[in-house]
């Protein structure tokens, strides 16, 4: 086990060929959080609606991320662990079902590739230590919540608040932030979010954004600190805007359908912890030249 630490701080390109690997596998995982973690919250949601109105719930089979085994949803053919070999097993298959042919959906290749890249570039950015372990955390979990309100336009509080506390426990050693500045962090994140809510809300009448969106700020904020949080918030909304008048525009989409805000602060997120540092200090030196 020494040796095999020893080699993979001393050589970067098996250390980030490695952690590629690993985000495979982890891309193939959260298919399966993106798809089921929802029904999972909605069956828990209907289970307390029953409980509180005094009714009977309706019993349904036993649903989780474990069970039942992943199978195709247009034949029920159980997917064999050679049909779940990340992003090979789609290309091999040719995105097609092995027992019925249906199409395979693209998002899970995308998924596993997207994890897999992130990965490999955390690996390859922060080095062999406790930087990349938090920074694979950090993107698997921007991962499956861009994806889950892509989706669903919800980002479930057991990503979002685990996530926020796990930021402050890496800073307690200023792994990416003072801890003085992910507290802050925290507190600005969601506190910003949570004040253009209600401005929003007490001049249109209408509640422009989620709860979650505020968790996933302050989530971030507790990972890269106070000093990030403008930069997130300005890409976001950049991005978030040049999206949604692209949608109205080319896609027709409606104005009064909502847009989900979640995936544009995970992107936001992601610049910060890999290029954060670097925008910031060309940004004041582009204010303090002459």
């Amino acid at each position: 086990m020494t040796s095999l630490i020893q080699l993979l701080q001393d050589s970067a390109v098996l250390f980030t060929a490695l952690c590629g690997m690993l985000g495979l596998m982890v891309g193939s995982f959260l298919n399966v959080v993106i798809h089921r973690l929802p029904r999972m919250m909605e069956r828990e949601w209907r289970q307390q609606c029953a409980e509180l109105s005094g009714t009977a719930a309706e019993e349904t089979p036993h649903y989780n991320l474990v069970v039942p085994r992943s199978a195709c949803p247009a034949c029920g053919h159980p997917i064999g662990a050679l049909e779940n070999i990340p992003v090979i097993s789609y290309l091999l298959l040719r995105g097609k079902c092995k027992g019925c042919g249906a199409r395979i959906s693209m998002r899970y290749p995308v998924v596993e590739a997207l994890c897999g890249i992130l990965s490999a570039y955390a690996a390859w950015h922060f080095g062999f230590g406790m930087a990349t372990l938090g920074a694979l955390l950090f993107v698997w979990a921007l991962v499956a919540l861009t994806f889950i309100d892509f989706d669903t336009q919800l980002l479930p509080d057991s990503i979002t608040l685990p996530l926020l506390w796990l930021g402050l426990l890496l800073n307690l050693n200023a792994t990416f932030a003072s801890l003085h500045s992910a507290i802050l962090g925290a507190a600005i994140g969601y506190l910003a979010l949570w004040s253009v809510f209600w401005l929003f809300k007490l001049l249109t009448g209408k509640e422009g954004m989620g709860y979650g969106d505020f968790k996933l700020l302050a989530a971030i904020g507790a990972w890269m600190g106070w000093q990030m949080l403008p930069l997130v918030i300005l890409l976001s909304s950049l991005v978030g805007a040049i999206v949604g008048i692209a949608l109205i525009v080319v896609a027709r989409h409606g104005r009064s359908v909502p847009i989900p805000f979640g995936p544009y602060l995970a992107g936001g997120g992601l610049i910060a912890l890999f290029w954060g540092q670097a925008l910031t200090h060309s940004y004041l030196q582009l204010l303090a030249a002459p």
